[in-house]
């Protein structure tokens, strides 16, 4: 390989200067990360940890049942069913700091991709760590999670604040719906493999050490394919002037600002409020969904992991198809239509009777074409509604409920659990994120919202 050419700075935000090449650069990022969000958190991690938790718990027998045992960590009864979720709300509630922080870093610094990689790397190191989450070593295994959850959430900031630097007004929505899309397929393809692993094992007894190496083979996944875009994507000069002194101390006192600068951007900070409530139901969904098939469905693992695959594939192409269909309509009324779906998914799923596969994989075509849209227009839109030289650390707080992080859903479905031993009624609970996010994206007057942050609407919203 020859050695690349010094890199030529391109002007701030100026998303005429990107090219083709670093595009596609972009779209990998997606392909790298997606594994985490896929095998790890929506497959193979949360059954795992609960299994090691209720074997730490010494729970799982008729005369000592595991809706009854606590695990006490710190002092703290913990169900062993609850514990996944309860680590996915507190890496998500530890976001809350971290992440603007990292967003105002990185508009505060030419040196993006480097911040990229950082992130990137503690993400995947804490995931092939989870090779030492055996026996009863739960505390073990939601530490690794709470870092790689939190250090995958950062990247991912620091990620979308590329956006606006690669794609005008009229473009985002097909950019962010080709990143999206390219996710899906990556994640799904590791999935895939992952599958083969499960068939080939054949017997129950190495399931869970399958289901293990699949988490590490993530973290490895993760890593190798993050190269990709660090190659192609180029640092532009910090779009919030450059920092002096310590960056971080920097990026604190931005923070700090920033969040005092959002009274100026009302409808901005509305957009923000209804998406955190909405997808962080759309993100328990995807977070808790193996553990319902698993605890109460009682469908086997291979099922599950098909039955994501297929929503992996179908996400892509309905990523692409609601992004067609917000070329003609518009992001914001595609957005409010796949709400009013997911509203739906959740109903069908309370109902789903308990071991019959095809009727979970029939919804989880449902699910596969609302998903990956959805998320997508919502970051396209976003982008929209912020002030110029603030994207990275308004993507900071946007990232508090996006791809992988919820806190709310997560929390209410681990207590509704806790205090009725039911997952169809957790999961059930998860309705009220869907319609209060709808309602709350309906009041917004979105062309007014998106001249008052100093930016061009695109021609249909």
């Amino acid at each position: 390989m020859t050695a690349p050419t010094t890199e030529v700075p391109a002007p701030p935000g100026d998303a005429s200067q990107s090219t083709r090449r670093e595009r596609v650069g972009w779209y990998f990022y997606d392909w790298a990360n997606s594994a985490f969000s896929t095998t790890v958190i929506s497959v193979f991690l949360g059954p795992y940890l609960t299994s090691i938790a209720e074997n730490a718990a010494g729970c799982g027998s008729d005369a000592n049942p595991c809706d009854v045992e606590r695990l006490y960590p710190l002092g703290i009864p913990v169900a062993p069913g609850s514990l996944f979720a309860y680590g996915v709300s507190l890496s998500v509630l530890l976001q809350v700091i971290v992440l603007p922080v990292a967003g105002a870093i990185a508009d505060r610094s030419g040196h993006k991709k480097q911040l990229l990689a950082l992130f990137a790397y503690i993400g995947s190191g804490a995931t092939i760590s989870l090779l030492f989450l055996t026996g009863d070593r739960y505390l073990l295994g939601a530490l690794l999670f709470v870092i790689a959850n939190i250090a995958f959430g950062a990247s991912i900031v620091v990620y979308n604040s590329f956006l606006p630097q690669l794609a005008g007004p009229n473009e985002r929505d097909t950019v962010s719906s080709i990143g999206w899309a390219t996710g899906y397929i990556g994640g799904g393809l590791l999935l895939l493999l992952n599958l083969v692993a499960i068939i080939l094992g054949g017997d129950d007894a190495n399931t869970a050490e399958i289901a293990r190496w699949s988490i590490v083979s993530a973290g490895v996944w993760w890593a190798a394919f993050t190269t990709l875009p660090l190659i192609t994507l180029r640092n532009r000069p910090a779009v919030a002037g450059e920092h002096r002194g310590s960056v971080v101390t920097d990026g604190f006192r931005q923070l700090w600002k920033t969040l005092r600068s959002l009274k100026a951007y009302p409808l901005s900070l509305f957009f923000l409020i209804a998406f955190l409530v909405y997808n962080d139901g759309i993100q328990t969904v995807i977070t808790m969904a193996s553990v319902y098939a698993d605890k109460q469905l009682g469908l086997e693992q291979s099922v599950q992991l098909q039955t994501i695959l297929l929503v992996q594939f179908m996400a892509f192409g309905g990523a692409l198809l609601l992004g067609r269909l917000a070329r003609r309509f518009g992001a914001w009324k595609t957005v409010l239509a796949s709400l009013v779906l997911w509203t739906i998914v959740l109903g069908l799923a309370y109902f789903l009777p308990a071991k019959q596969p095809l009727a979970f994989m029939a919804l989880g075509l449902l699910l596969g074409i609302v998903l990956g849209g959805s998320q997508a227009l919502s970051r396209s839109l976003f982008s929209q509604l912020i002030p110029k030289g603030k994207e990275g650390e308004y993507f900071g707080l946007y990232e508090i409920s996006d791809k992988g992080t919820s806190w709310l859903g997560p929390l209410l479905f681990g207590l509704t659990y806790q205090a009725t031993g039911n997952y169809r009624i957790a999961i059930i609970s998860l309705i009220a994120f869907f319609v209060i996010g709808f309602v709350m994206l309906l009041a917004i007057p979105m062309r007014r919202a998106i001249v008052a942050a100093g930016n061009e609407p695109p021609r249909v919203l």
